[in-house]
C-alpha cells in the first residue's frame, strides 16, 4: 500500500509539472477556464448561521457553466490537487496558494469571495482574478435581507452572472 501511495504521488507531481509546462490548458478552448472556490465566511463568531460557502460556490458554478463564455474547472479537480499535494485547507486561506493550485489545474481565471450575515442582511463580495497575475479583473458586491436560503443563493447567482 505505501509504495502504491508513492507511486500515485509521483505520478501526480509528474502530471501537475506538464501540466504547469504546458502552453495552453487541457480543457475544452470555447473559452477561458475558471476555478471557483467556496466563499469564507467573514459572518461574526456569534452568527447562528452555519458554514454556506460551498453552496455559495456551487450556486456560482452552476451559474457560470450557463453564461457559456467559461469552461469551469471541476471541484474535484481542485480537491484531488489539494489531497495529492497535501495542502490543507488552512493552507488556503492565502490567495497565493489558491493562484498557484488554480494555475497547476488549468484554470486561467479563479472566483474568489466572501459572505457576511449580519443581522438582517447578507452580503457577498466576489473576485474574478487573473491566475497569471493576481490581478482583480472584476469585483462584486450584493447585498440581501437575510431571510430565507432561496434568497441568498439568488444572489450568489445573480453576483456570478455580473462577473
Amino acid at each position: 500500500m505505501p509504495i502504491r501511495r508513492g507511486f500515485l504521488l509521483i505520478l501526480l507531481v509528474g502530471l501537475l509539472f506538464c501540466l504547469s509546462c504546458a502552453s495552453s490548458p487541457m480543457l475544452p478552448e470555447r473559452g477561458l477556464t475558471v476555478a471557483v472556490w467556496d466563499l469564507e465566511n467573514l459572518s461574526p463568531t456569534g452568527s447562528l448561521q452555519p458554514d454556506l460557502g460551498e453552496l455559495f460556490s456551487a450556486q456560482i458554478i452552476e451559474a457560470m457553466k450557463k453564461r457559456g463564455d467559461y469552461v469551469v474547472v471541476e471541484r474535484e479537480r481542485l480537491l484531488v490537487a489539494l489531497e495529492e499535494l497535501r495542502l490543507g485547507t488552512t493552507s488556503l486561506v492565502d490567495d497565493t496558494t489558491r493562484l498557484k493550485l488554480g494555475k497547476l489545474v488549468g484554470a486561467r481565471r479563479m472566483i474568489l469571495g466572501a459572505y457576511q450575515i449580519i443581522g438582517g442582511q447578507i452580503r457577498l463580495d466576489l473576485r474574478l482574478v487573473e491566475v497569471e497575475t493576481g490581478k482583480v479583473r472584476k469585483a462584486v458586491q450584493k447585498t440581501a435581507a437575510a431571510s430565507e436560503l432561496a434568497g441568498w443563493l439568488e444572489t450568489a447567482r445573480k453576483a456570478a452572472e455580473e462577473l
